[in-house]
């Protein structure tokens, strides 16, 4: 059995289209005033493998054990999903994610379209 590293996590924090973003945007700020965190993009509609509007946090491994537990009891109800950075995206999307809150179902079609065209940048920057 291949052993892996963590070199860190994403967590993708959905919301309701309907209902805005408001929830999450106080969620962001609550994360970013606690813990030392990088608050990445923002997507309004569904895209990608992601299935409802989000927003996504990085940050690093040594991190989990007091972002991930505070998470747990400060979500505002939130449906989250929490998943390492292996290097494998479709493992750490799929069998290695863990979520709180309702499961959503993720594209992982998306998220192997997202690893060929990643490919392809990195080919073609290394043949120029």
């Amino acid at each position: 059995m291949e052993t892996r590293v963590v070199r860190g996590y994403h967590i993708h924090i959905y919301y309701d289209q309907r209902d805005g973003p408001g929830a999450a945007s106080a969620l962001s700020d609550a994360i970013a005033e606690r813990f030392d965190v990088e608050i990445g993009m923002w997507r309004d509609k569904p895209g990608g493998p992601h299935p409802a509007p989000m927003f996504q946090v990085n940050f690093a491994a040594a991190l989990f054990a007091d972002v991930v537990p505070w998470l747990m009891l400060n979500r505002g109800g939130l449906d989250l999903l929490v998943h390492p950075e292996t290097g494998d995206d479709v493992a750490d999307h799929g069998d290695h994610a863990l979520w709180l809150g309702q499961t959503l179902p993720i594209d992982f079609d998306a998220v192997r379209e997202f690893i060929e065209e990643r490919r392809r940048r990195e080919a073609a920057g290394a043949v120029g």
